[in-house]
C-alpha cells in the first residue's frame, strides 16, 4: 500500500502541477516530505499572505490551478487574501491544508487546532465563506477523490479558489489497493467540459449586432480567464465595434489598437464612459458589471431602457444580473464570441473615429512634466515606456493603480493585471515573483510604499528563486489615497509613514537599489532593471499633492456623488 501523503504528490505530478507556493507546519509537513523526490518545486516566500498570492497570479496567468500548502490556522488567516482575491478574480486555486489536530486530545483543544470542535477554531466554516468549495475528508480514500474534485472544481464554470483540509488518518494512513468507492484516474476524473449558448440565443445576440450604428463591446476578466484574446478581436472587427475594458479586464485588448477605447468606471477613462453611455447596443463579455465598473449605476451611464444589452457569461446567474440583458448568451467566453464572429457582422461608420477620441483619455499635460518631485502622471508614462508585448505589469491597490489604469496604455493583450477583485494592498509584490516564475517575460511590480512594505520580503523571494522583477514604488510616505480622502490637515488618523530607504532595504535582500526623484533617472533605472539579472527596487518621489480622486474621477461618478473607493 501507499502512504496518502505520497500518493497526494503523484496525484498533482499526474495533475501537471510544476510547483506549490507554501511554507512547511502542521500536517502539510506529511506532503513536503514528499517534494524532493518529485519533479515538484516548492516556492516558500517569507509567509502564508504571500504565498496565497503567488498561487493566485499563477492561476490567473496559466489558467490552471495555483496550489497554495501550509498549516490551518495560517492558510486561514494570513493566506486568504490570495483566497479572496481568487474567489473575486475567477482564478483557478487550489489549497492543500490542514486543521493541526491532535488525535485522541482533540476535544481538549490543544494549541493551533482549526477543526471546528468546542474550544478551537474552525478552519471549515473560514474557508467555507471564501472557496467555491471545500473538502474535509477523514479517510486516505476520501482525501485522494477531494484532492481530485479540488482540481476539477476549480477550473470548472466560473474558476475560483478550492481547498481540502487534511485531517489525521486521512492524510497519515495507507491508501488500501483496492478501495471502496475506488479512486479513478486523476486525469480522467478531472476532465471539464466548455459550456456555450444556445444556437437561439447566438442569432438574437447577431441580429442585435449587426442592425447596431454604434456598437460597443465590454470586454471583463472573463476573458483573461477564458484566454478569448482573438475571439474578442474578431467580433469587433466582425462588427465594427469599438472596445472598453472593465478595470480587471485591461489588457484583454491592446489599448494602442484602432478600436480600443480604454477602461470604464469611476476612475476610468472618460473617453470610455462616454463611448459606452452612446452606445445603441452593448456586448458585455465576462464582466458582472459591479458599481465600480458603472459609475456606480449613474442613471445617464448605461440604460437598459434606451440600448440594447447582450450579456455574455459563463454563469446564468451573472448574465442580466445587475442591468436587465436583451440577450443572455451563457457560456465560456471563448465559444461564445467565436459563434458570434463565425455567425455574422455588421459595419459602422461611426467606431473607429470615435475609439481615437475616446484614447486621447490616455494622456495629460502632467503625463510631459519634468517636476521634481516627479508626477505620478509621468512615472506612469516612464513604465509605459518600457512595457513591450513581453511585459507584464502587475498593479497594487490605492492611488497607483488608478493612475496605471489611466495613463499607462497597454500595447499588448496580458500585459496588465491588477488587484482588483477583492483589491488587497501587498498583492503587486508576490504576483510580480509568481509572474516571473511562470513566464520568461520581464514582469514590473507597480505599488506605492503601503502596499511595497506589506509585502517587500517578496524581493528576498525574488532573489531566492533566481527571477528579476522590477518592483516600482511610488513613494508619497503615506497612504495616499486615505490622505487624499481628509476634510482638513490630520482630519484621519494612521496616513503617514515615516521615510523609509527602500534602497537599503533592497541590497539587504540581495537586490539592487535606486532612488529617484528626476523622470529621467527613473527612464535610466527602469531600463536597468528591465536588463538587470537579479531584481531591482526603485524608489520614486512623487508628488503627493497630485489628487488621484480630483484629477481622475468621471463624469459620471460625479453624478452619484463620487462615493469614493
Amino acid at each position: 500500500m501507499t502512504g496518502t501523503a505520497e500518493a497526494i504528490v503523484e496525484t498533482l505530478e499526474a495533475l501537471g502541477v510544476e510547483r506549490i507556493f507554501g511554507y512547511p507546519g502542521g500536517r502539510v509537513i506529511e506532503l513536503f516530505d514528499h517534494l524532493p523526490e518529485s519533479e515538484i518545486r516548492l516556492v516558500r516566500p517569507r509567509d502564508e499572505r504571500e504565498a496565497s498570492v503567488m498561487a493566485e497570479m499563477h492561476g490567473r496567468l496559466t489558467g490552471q490551478p495555483g496550489v497554495l500548502s501550509g498549516q490551518g490556522p495560517w492558510v486561514g488567516s494570513l493566506g486568504l487574501i490570495g483566497q479572496m482575491e481568487a474567489r473575486l478574480s475567477s482564478s483557478p486555486m487550489v489549497v492543500l491544508t490542514e486543521a493541526s489536530e491532535r488525535g485522541n486530545y482533540s476535544t481538549l483543544a490543544p494549541y493551533q487546532q482549526s477543526r471546528g470542535d468546542y474550544g478551537g477554531l474552525d478552519l471549515p466554516k473560514i474557508l467555507d465563506g471564501v472557496t467555491k468549495e471545500h473538502w474535509f475528508p477523514r479517510t486516505p480514500t476520501e482525501t485522494l477523490r477531494s484532492v481530485q474534485l479540488a482540481f476539477k472544481h476549480a477550473v470548472s464554470g466560473r474558476p475560483g479558489p478550492t481547498a481540502v483540509v487534511l485531517d489525521g488518518d486521512g492524510v497519515t494512513g495507507e491508501v488500501p489497493d483496492d478501495p471502496i468507492p475506488p479512486v479513478w484516474d486523476p486525469v480522467q476524473q478531472t476532465r471539464t467540459w466548455l459550456s456555450r449558448p444556445t444556437a437561439e440565443d447566438v442569432a438574437a445576440a447577431v441580429d442585435a449586432l449587426a442592425d447596431a450604428e454604434r456598437p460597443v463591446i465590454v470586454a471583463g476578466n472573463g476573458v483573461h480567464a477564458a484566454k478569448a484574446y482573438d475571439e474578442l478581436a474578431a467580433v469587433a472587427e466582425a462588427y465594427d465595434a469599438v472596445v472598453a475594458t472593465s478595470y480587471l479586464g485591461k489588457s484583454t485588448f491592446p489599448e494602442t489598437d484602432e478600436r480600443a477605447a480604454g477602461v470604464i468606471g469611476s476612475f476610468g477613462h472618460e473617453g470610455a464612459n462616454q463611448v459606452v453611455s452612446e452606445a445603441d447596443v452593448l456586448l458585455v463579455v465576462g464582466c458582472r458589471m459591479n458599481p465600480m465598473d458603472t459609475n456606480w449605476q449613474a442613471p445617464s451611464f448605461i440604460r437598459p431602457d434606451e440600448q440594447t444589452i447582450v450579456h455574455a457569461d459563463i454563469d446564468t446567474r451573472n448574465a442580466g444580473w445587475v442591468y436587465p440583458a436583451d440577450v443572455g448568451l451563457v457560456g465560456d467566453a471563448k465559444e461564445s464570441l467565436r459563434e458570434l464572429a463565425e455567425a455574422g457582422g455588421g459595419e459602422s461608420d461611426w467606431a473607429l473615429d470615435r475609439a481615437r477620441d475616446a484614447r486621447e483619455s490616455f494622456t495629460a499635460p502632467e503625463c510631459d512634466s519634468d517636476d521634481s518631485p516627479i508626477l505620478p502622471q509621468r512615472a506612469v508614462k516612464e513604465i509605459e515606456a518600457v512595457v513591450d508585448a513581453d511585459t507584464i505589469v502587475t498593479a497594487d491597490s490605492g492611488n497607483n493603480r488608478f493612475w496605471l489604469l489611466n495613463y499607462l496604455q497597454t500595447p499588448a493583450v496580458r500585459t496588465y493585471f491588477g488587484s482588483g477583485g477583492v483589491g488587497g494592498m501587498g498583492w503587486a509584490n508576490p504576483a510580480a515573483v509568481s509572474a516571473a516564475l511562470a513566464t520568461d517575460k520581464d514582469v514590473v511590480a507597480v505599488a506605492g510604499d503601503g502596499g511595497f512594505t506589506m509585502t517587500m520580503t517578496s524581493v528576498e523571494t525574488a532573489v531566492e528563486y533566481g527571477v528579476a522583477p522590477t518592483f516600482v514604488v511610488l513613494n508619497d510616505t503615506s497612504l495616499g489615497m486615505v490622505r487624499q480622502m481628509q476634510h482638513g490637515e490630520d482630519d484621519i488618523s494612521g496616513v503617514e509613514f515615516h521615510d523609509t530607504d527602500f534602497v537599503k532595504v533592497a541590497e539587504g535582500f540581495g537586490a539592487v537599489g535606486h532612488r529617484v526623484t528626476t523622470a529621467d533617472a527613473l527612464a535610466d533605472a527602469l531600463r536597468e532593471g528591465k536588463a538587470s539579472d537579479v531584481p531591482t527596487v526603485v524608489d520614486v518621489r512623487i508628488d503627493r499633492e497630485q489628487d488621484m480622486a480630483e484629477t481622475l474621477q468621471s463624469s459620471f461618478y460625479a453624478q452619484v456623488g463620487g462615493l469614493h473607493e
